[in-house]
């Protein structure tokens, strides 16, 4: 690709400020939506405990789309690209405000989910094209604070909003900021391609996508939908069958969507396995906890939300030590003890009850925000440390998918064990206990992860760190 023309002044200052509000967009809203959910399930008379799958279909969404955002910028070029994916995610948000049932709601939020798989991924190639890159890391570190203050507020203002309004405001707030970030795309983003066409792979796209989707539908059959067990494993046997034929096929094309040649690379592999495994927990804790705090123990929506503040600070306190602590310790004991202390912190949650002191339960959500956080920040790293340049943005794009295609995951996995844990007409203590044996299940699958991190090559441990840790605060 021929280097892009220098941007002019106002654009320089523009785009950064463009990208950032798009990433606060969609932070805000994987946030805000949780602390609502039980009210949104009271209107439209659904069970508070089945509503997962309004969270899913737009982390699913996320996940299968992210591997064509690339394509699709240089196809269509990322002016036209990025502003089509504000104006979806935008009608997306009011088609959600309009739903009255919960089948319009999650088809609107797949709507909504295809505008959000576009915008970050785009304006982040944007960046990267646009900026020399003696600049890159302070735009990237710039547009990623907006990752923080999503999470921080989110819980707070759904909760606010569920309270003293209705739950479809949490939507309809999405318009104005839309509105103007619509028209600021078309007139400052800049329109980049490449070259030429590149050929999509397309059937890979489609075998890697009906993976994710048969998997996910599995594990939704097992709560949601209560489908029998033999409809769970042919869907589940469905799903590994188009994962395997994706790899097979994937080591024999010129351009696979995901080249298997990643995996050769240890540290990558381990970080993919380890990302997968590990945030099967940490996934499923902004759906659980709130359904939690409403349902099982009767806080109100907006003191829900006041209750998860301490997850997002204890995220922003951490956040500052990695990079020393990974240089002294090294990679391998960081994710082993932490992904088991992170583990050991989920399950506990399963002494939390009606006489559990509000302060003790905000310093164990601030503690369980400061892990989560280290996790996070060392599975990523971990996993792109290694890689050459001409795997890099393969690799970023595998690790996208995994981080949503967890997230859903988990929450599916979340919702299925709460499901069978649930008694037909629980009620008060039969509830909390569902929720007690759920955290127990899902800590426990989380801490199984430590047993991949241990995996890495010793020599990890002495490495210097080499990859900015501020580049991945949205994940």
């Amino acid at each position: 690709m021929a280097h892009p023309a220098p941007l002019d002044p106002q654009t320089a200052r523009v785009l950064p400020w463009l990208v950032a509000i798009a990433f606060f967009m969609q932070t805000l809203d994987g946030t805000i939506l949780n602390t609502a959910l039980p009210a949104m399930a009271r209107d439209l008379a659904e069970d508070p405990l089945r509503m997962q799958g309004v969270v899913i279909a737009y982390m699913l969404t996320v996940a299968l789309l992210i591997p064509a955002s690339g394509w699709l910028a240089d196809r269509f070029g990322t002016r036209r690209t990025f502003f089509g994916a504000i104006v979806l995610f935008t009608l997306g948000s009011l088609f959600c405000a309009l739903s009255a049932s919960f089948n319009q709601l999650v088809i609107a939020r797949v709507v909504q989910a295809i505008g959000g798989a576009l915008m970050l991924p785009v304006g982040r190639l944007v960046i990267l094209r646009s900026y020399p890159r003696s600049d890159f890391v302070r735009v990237m570190a710039f547009i990623a604070l907006p990752g923080l203050v999503g999470p921080l507020i989110g819980p707070t203002l759904g909760g606010w909003l569920v309270e003293y309004t209705s739950w479809h405001w949490i939507f309809l707030i999405n318009l104005p900021v839309g509105v103007i970030g619509g028209i600021a795309a078309f007139r400052y983003m800049p329109d980049l391609r490449l070259p030429g066409r590149m050929r999509f792979d397309t059937l890979g796209f489609v075998l890697f996508g009906a993976a994710m989707l048969l998997i996910t539908i599995a594990l939704e059959g097992l709560g949601e939908l209560h489908m029998p067990h033999a409809r769970v494993l042919l869907l589940l046997f469905g799903g590994i069958a188009c994962l395997a034929a994706y790899w097979l096929r994937a080591g024999h094309v010129e351009r696979p969507l995901f080249s298997p040649r990643l995996f050769h690379n240890r540290s990558f592999a381990v970080g993919i396995l380890g990302n997968l495994f590990a945030r099967l927990g940490s996934g499923s804790l902004p759906f659980l906890m709130p359904l939690l705090l409403q349902v099982a123990l009767g806080y109100s929506p907006a003191e829900a939300g006041m209750t998860m503040i301490p997850l997002a600070l204890g995220a922003m306190t951490v956040k500052p030590l990695a990079k020393p602590l990974f240089d002294r310790l090294g990679y391998r004991r960081i994710l082993t003890a932490n992904t088991l202390l992170l583990g050991g912190l989920i399950a506990s949650l399963a002494l939390i009850g009606p006489d559990t002191p509000t302060p003790w339960l905000l310093v164990h959500l601030g503690l369980i925000g400061m892990v989560n956080s280290m996790q996070f920040t060392a599975m990523n790293t971990v996993t792109l440390i290694d890689l050459r340049d001409e795997d890099a943005s393969s690799g970023n794009s595998l690790l996208s998918v995994v981080v949503q295609l967890s997230m859903s995951l988990g929450v599916a996995s979340a919702g299925a064990l709460l499901g069978g844990f649930t008694v037909p007409g629980a009620r008060g203590e039969e509830v909390l206990q569902a929720f007690h044996y759920t955290f127990l299940c899902i800590g426990g699958m989380a801490m199984l992860a430590a047993a991949l991190f241990f995996q890495l090559e010793p020599a990890e441990d002495k490495r210097s760190h080499r990859v900015d840790t501020e580049a991945d605060v949205e994940t």
